[in-house]
């Protein structure tokens, strides 16, 4: 019998509901390191939040052959050294929701100028003006996958056009026009809201840098829900300390958590949030759909059969 260990907060809940569909597997719960430490070393497959993968628990799993992520990103498990042959698979697809919601935040809360209501209110104020539409405006999304079409899907609900970057689709459902990367400054300079989404990889990083700042409009808004090292985030501060740019909501940074001392806290008309954009307060609900398939998928099927199959540790490319 195949044996996973879920090692997570809602690992109770994982292992309950995986159960009543999966009756050959063994899941086994921990939802703390200690816990899972002392019962991983008969499981071949291990569940958890990338980030919480450690070299130790690794070591104390002899017969690990498939790491189910509970996130979208495994790039910390790039960081491990893992025995050649192990499966790593993603949850991919099931974040669009919650990160379109945070952009929406962003995009309403730095347009009609959330804070200055916010502290008129603490003042007891009462100042009028103008407020900006979504309607009519065009939001660039740079990087064209599963989050940035639930994004898409529901600009359009706004009446909103939208524009990708990315090199490795050119349509998409719900988006007007997609263009190439070589096209960056040129799209950025359409923007009325410029939303990264690109993942984080050698051609990504510092993509977004003073070039692509100096050509957008002087009231548009910069959002970053994908990785900080793909911004140049010297050159962000920078374009907001010089209102060159209407202002930034940014939910990730170049160090997490962002250091007191950063700029960013104070800067005018920039949102931070703690790296909030892909949780929700149902995810393990819904995780709990991929998680089945894929554990039936390596039952009759392996690692190759795999849904988001990241890659293949050891693996000739």
């Amino acid at each position: 019998m195949v044996e996973v260990l879920v090692f997570d907060d809602d690992a109770d809940f994982y292992v309950t509901e995986a159960g009543k569909t999966l009756p050959a597997i063994r899941l086994v719960a921990a939802t703390d390191e200690a816990s899972a430490l002392a019962q991983g070393k008969n499981a071949e497959i291990l569940v958890a939040m990338a980030h919480k993968v450690t070299p130790q628990l690794v070591a104390a799993m002899p017969h690990l052959r498939f790491i189910q992520a509970l996130t979208t990103g495994t790039d910390h498990l790039a960081t491990l050294t893992l025995p050649p042959g192990i499966a790593i698979a993603s949850m991919r697809g099931m974040h669009g929701p919650q990160m379109a919601e945070v952009a929406f935040l962003y995009m309403l809360a730095l347009s009609r100028n959330a804070v200055k209501m916010h502290d008129n209110q603490r003042q007891a104020t009462w100042q009028r003006w103008p407020q900006p539409l979504l309607l009519d405006k065009t939001m660039v999304i740079i990087g064209v996958g599963a989050i940035s079409e639930a994004l898409a899907h529901r600009a359009r609900a706004f009446g909103m056009r939208v524009v990708g970057v990315s090199d490795s689709r050119s349509t998409a459902a719900d988006f007007d026009e997609i263009l190439p990367r070589r096209d960056l400054i040129a799209a950025a300079g359409r923007a009325d809201f410029l939303v990264v989404l690109a993942p984080l990889t050698p051609a990504t990083r510092g993509m977004i840098d003073a070039p692509v700042f100096a050509a957008m409009k002087p009231r548009a808004i910069f959002i970053n829900l994908a990785r900080g090292p793909v911004v140049n985030e010297a050159a962000l501060i920078e374009a907001l300390r010089a209102g060159r740019i209407g202002g930034a909501g940014l939910d990730v940074f170049d160090t997490e958590p962002l250091p007191p001392d950063s700029p960013l806290w104070a800067l005018p008309n920039t949102l931070v949030t703690p790296h909030i954009g892909g949780m929700s307060d149902i995810y393990a609900r819904q995780a709990l759909p991929i998680l089945i398939d894929n554990l039936h998928l390596w039952q009759t099927g392996g690692a190759s059969a795999l849904r988001n199959l990241v890659e293949l540790t050891g693996a000739a490319s």
